[in-house]
């Protein structure tokens, strides 16, 4: 299975997919004139305002939304994995994808706000959607949606409960083993797979809002949490800083572990993270009440900097602040050795050891409990996602059963990723990963070049913007944008 695993991952992410990432996020960059760095005040404006509606969620509901899909596992084992694969330059390729692209998080998130529906009562969209009415490509709107509820309800969900599972299990123990159908499993990671998919069902069978109300309290509490604890580490190492941030710029340029592998992970586990191109975000901007898309593009962007350049960074610089990593050669030597050889790189062990070392006996359970938060709040973005292209399918074909059987599916995901190997479940992780950011960001670029209604709304937005206006408005139809069916509405009513 695992040897399977890593082939389809040795072709699905192949250097042409992390060109293919950076090389979006420069195209962007350039075409919406650094959209990232012009708009930065307004991005925070827009965070702070706006208001939900019975159709849809507030701006900052669906900030926390894409956020808890953003910060998950990937901020805490999957930097830790980038550094011990990828050396420290690593997480100087994890800043360049950030910073680009959250110039393509505000293309695919504003192409979503354009193209959205509404579907029994709620505001529906995502990929498949402006895929089909941009493009008037359906059967690659499907072929998206399709892989998009296979990745975020059965491969993607697995990465996040398994980091899980081994946090709670190097915090408290592994307690005893039990023989079970998927072989020796320890107590600990059964009664916490248990726990996990008990909540879980509780929630997604509450419906999109009580995601939204759930996700805007947890994540900026615990983000907040997990950011004071890793300036507390940072103060007391102060004067290793300028060192730390000399050796992950050096790195970048003459890696210890090779070129490749540096731009590599920092590019993997970079999108992993922040999840700009893969087009999971661009669900949660749909379903946002706003007066115009591109507001909703630009806080969407703002949540690639929450992640990557905060959150990304607080777990960076107190695992190499503490000298607590290694970073792995071919085979089962070590470029760089710290820690024990049976640390798992791709666990949230470097973490958790790094924080236990300032605060012993306290490290270890925060890190298991920061990442119980961050995983499984992501876990909800998943099932939200997967819902969405569900949705999309059931326009076609109405099975009722659809959505049941999504919402069994991703709890028995849940539970399975908690108790396997972290090497199926990171792996499985990556393949769903590659496949929709291969599918996404060819679709957005095409779409690009076909009609541009993301860079058109920037240029409404900010004509409305030098005018001054109270209320922005958005006019599909006057700016030759077609098919954005509910705005066209709206703009009549």
């Amino acid at each position: 299975m695992l040897e399977l695993v890593q082939s389809l991952n040795d072709v699905i992410w192949s250097p042409a997919l992390i060109y293919l990432c950076l090389g979006a996020g420069i195209f962007f960059s350039i075409v919406t004139r650094f959209v990232q760095i012009r708009h930065f005040r307004e991005m925070w404006r827009l965070l702070l305002s706006g208001k939900s509606s019975d159709q849809g969620i507030s701006s900052f509901q669906a900030l926390a939304v894409s956020l808890s899909g953003r910060v998950g596992t990937g901020n805490i084992a999957g930097v830790a994995a980038a550094i011990g694969f990828g050396g420290p330059g690593a997480v100087f390729w994890m800043w360049i994808v950030a910073f680009f692209g959250a110039a393509t998080a505000y293309i695919e998130s504003t192409n979503a706000q354009i193209y959205k529906e509404e579907h029994d009562g709620l505001y529906r969209g995502g990929p498949a959607y402006y895929i089909e009415k941009a493009l008037g490509q359906k059967w690659y709107a499907w072929i998206f949606a399709i892989a998009t509820v296979i990745a975020c309800g059965v491969l993607l969900p697995t990465v996040q409960s398994n980091s899980i599972g081994n946090a709670v299990e190097m915090a408290f123990g592994s307690g005893t083993m039990i023989d079970t159908a998927l072989g020796q499993i320890s107590s600990a990671k059964i009664y916490t797979a248990s726990f996990i998919v008990l909540l879980l069902g509780f929630i997604i069978f509450g419906g999109v809002k009580r995601i939204a109300s759930f996700t805007q309290v947890v994540v900026p509490f615990m983000a907040l949490a997990y950011i004071i604890i890793a300036f507390v580490v940072i103060a007391l190492h102060i004067d290793k800083l300028p060192g730390v941030v000399m050796m992950i710029i050096n790195d970048a340029f003459s890696p210890m572990a090779g070129v490749g592998a540096a731009i590599g992970w920092g590019v993997k586990r970079g999108v992993y993270s922040n999840e700009a191109g893969q087009g999971t975000g661009p669900h949660a901007a749909a379903a946002a009440e706003v007066e115009h898309p591109s507001q909703q593009g630009l806080v969407q962007a703002f949540s690639v900097y929450i992640d990557t350049l905060f959150v990304c960074s607080a777990t960076a610089f107190i695992i190499l602040i503490t000298d607590s990593y290694n970073v792995h050669a071919a085979g089962e030597s070590f470029i760089v050795k710290n820690v024990a050889a049976d640390v798992a790189a791709n666990s949230p062990a470097f973490t958790q050891i790094a924080v236990d070392s300032v605060l012993t006996g306290v490290g270890k359970p925060f890190i298991a409990l920061a990442l119980f938060f961050f995983a499984f709040t992501t876990i909800l973005a998943y099932y939200f996602i997967a819902e969405n292209n569900v949705a999309y399918i059931k326009r076609t074909f109405n099975f009722p059963i659809l959505t049941f059987l999504l919402k069994v599916v991703i709890m028995a995901a849940t539970f399975y990723g908690t108790v396997k190997a972290a090497d199926i479940a990171w792996g499985l992780g990556d393949v769903g990963v590659g496949m929709m950011a291969w599918l996404n960001i060819i679709g957005i670029l095409i779409i690009f070049f076909v009609a541009k209604p993301a860079l058109t709304a920037l240029k409404d937005y900010e004509r409305q913007q030098k005018e001054g206006v109270e209320h922005f408005t958005f006019d599909p139809e006057k700016l030759g944008i077609k098919n954005a069916d509910l705005w066209q509405e709206r703009k009549e009513k």
